[in-house]
């Protein structure tokens, strides 16, 4: 689904470069598609925001603010913060 027309998000889009060595979700559609799992680029963002709101459902059920985990999940940096962290563990 398209954004409606006007819309502005309040802290931006995520977005990665290259030289962080991530894939944009064009390129991550094309490995699975190589795998043999054939997707395209927005399923591969919705993929990933499910799987952001499923953390940030959790984040949200322990905090006192009455934040929309949706709302949460797709604040770019709520992922910046989620990916240092799996870099951390991932090093």
């Amino acid at each position: 689904m398209p954004m409606p027309k006007g819309y502005t998000s309040n802290f931006g889009y995520a977005t990665v470069s290259s030289d962080e060595g991530c894939l944009t979700y064009r390129e991550i559609a094309e490995v699975m598609t190589d795998g043999g799992d054939k997707i395209n680029h927005s399923t591969a963002r919705n993929i990933f925001l499910r799987a952001m709101r499923k953390i940030a459902n959790k984040v949200v059920s322990t905090d006192d603010n009455n934040c929309d985990p949706d709302v949460v999940a797709e604040d770019p940096r709520f992922q910046e913060a989620i990916q240092e962290l799996a870099a951390e563990i991932l090093l």
